[in-house]
Formats: structure tokens, sequence, C-alpha cells
């Protein structure tokens, strides 16, 4: 298998897996449905190729969270384009300042259909919505013969230099992982038997068509991979004073 890293570093992103009414939510990390739908304008497919988008749903994914952000509130009002008339005020909720390593590990020949789509996207990236560019470049290239789990814990920490400084006195930081299960290829299911351990969460794509967009549960199970702050201060050596105050007291 060959992994693609990729970076999500933005002002704003916003990662809704769920949306109730003129509410829109985020959640704290990047959605699967989210990166495949990124990955899958960079190919320039149609959004109501569900042949095509099964492929790439597919594929393994997991996130880490190098800087987790800021959840901020906005409002947004509209008017209807054929009426005029005003549409209901709508509460839409982002991420500041947050940055993740996202990665998708998959056969060779896709990553590196994908990896060549990301340097030169049929449609440009967004994190999540079309108003969230990201900041950053997106590729952090690809990794062959390679699983998500190592991929997510050799990656150089990616926060910001200031949120960095702010830890300096951290020599290696703990970061948390949110991962699908891995493939049991020997297995009777397909599929390894911690499956059914770890959260659920509605962002397996199934069709990106406007008239019926579908999602499914997947499982995502939570770790955390340790790696060095290139910020961090060495801590300096206990030194001995040149005078000793009690020092006359030893021969009385």
């Amino acid at each position: 298998m060959s992994v693609l890293a990729l970076q999500l570093a933005g002002p704003l992103q916003s990662w809704g897996a769920s949306a109730r009414f003129a509410r829109r939510s985020t959640e704290n990390a990047p959605t699967k449905s989210g990166v495949v739908g990124l990955l899958a304008a960079a190919l320039g497919l149609d959004r109501d190729d569900d042949t095509r988008l099964a492929e790439l749903a597919a594929l393994r994914f997991g996130v880490r969270i190098d800087q987790p952000g800021t959840r901020i509130r906005d409002f947004q009002t509209a008017r209807h384009f054929d009426t005029g008339e005003a549409m209901p005020l709508s509460e839409r909720y982002y991420l500041a300042d947050a940055v993740f390593v996202a990665a998708v590990e998959g056969p060779a020949p896709l990553v590196d259909r994908l990896h060549a789509a990301l340097r030169a996207p049929a449609y440009l990236p967004y994190l999540g919505r079309r108003s969230c560019p990201p900041s950053r470049p997106v590729d952090l290239g690809v990794h062959h013969d390679a699983d998500l789990e190592t991929v997510l814990a050799a990656e150089p920490w990616r926060a910001a230099d200031w949120h960095q400084k702010r830890r300096r006195h951290q020599e290696r930081i703990d970061l948390t992982v949110h991962l699908e299960p891995a493939a049991d290829p020997g297995g009777s299911t397909g599929r390894n038997p911690d499956a059914a351990r770890g959260d659920t969460l509605r962002d397996q794509p199934l069709s990106y068509d406007p008239r019926h967009r579908r999602y499914a549960l997947r499982t995502v199970r939570t770790a955390t991979v340790t790696v060095p702050n290139p910020h961090a201060r060495p801590r300096e050596a206990a030194t001995v004073p040149a005078h000793d105050p009690t020092g006359h007291l030893e021969g009385a």
C-alpha cells in the first residue's frame, strides 16, 4: 500500500459531518467526506459520478491534529436568486488558525494518480467550504510501501511557529490521531477484528449528487503519537555556586 499525506492549514476551516436546517456545525478535525471531496475535485470528478467516487471512498483515512485552532461562529444572510426574498438566517461554525495532517492509504496506482492531480488540480482545493482556501501547499508527498500509522507518526510537527514556540519547554509533543481500522486481508470479513471498537461518524461518502447526498457511518479510532518540537529549548544543567556560604562550618 501507499500513503498520500496532506497538509490542511488555513485562516478558516469547516468540516461538517451533519447539518440541521440553518445550523452548520464543524467537527474538531477534517472529515473523510471533506478530504475525499477535495481529492475528487482535484481529479475533476463530476458530483454525480458515484462509480468513481466509490473508488476514492474505499481509501483508508486518518488525520492528525497538529494545531486544534479556535472554534468561532458566524451568521450568514442571503436572498433567493429568482424571487429576491430573504432566506433564513444561517448559523455557521468554523475552526480558526487550525493545522492538520491528513492521509489516505490505498493501492499505489490510485495514490500516485491522486498525487499528480493534487499538484495540478482540475478544481482548486478548499478546506471544507469554498470560502476556506488553504494558506499553505496541501501536498506533503507520497510514501510507498508504508501504512497510515507510520506516516502520521513520522510527519514533522506542522503547527505554526508561534504555536510551537509557546510550547518550547516541551521537547516532545503528544498529538491526537483519528484513524480508520486497518484492513485484515486474512480475515473472513476482510476487516480488522478491532473495527467495531471506537467511535462512529457519518462521513463515509456515498454520493455527492446535490439531488441526493448520502453518507454512511464509519468507525474512527483515536490514538496518540509523539513528535519532536523543533523550537524546544534544552534544559540547562544545574551549576554549583562558586561560593559556599556554609563551607566555614565544616571545620568548626
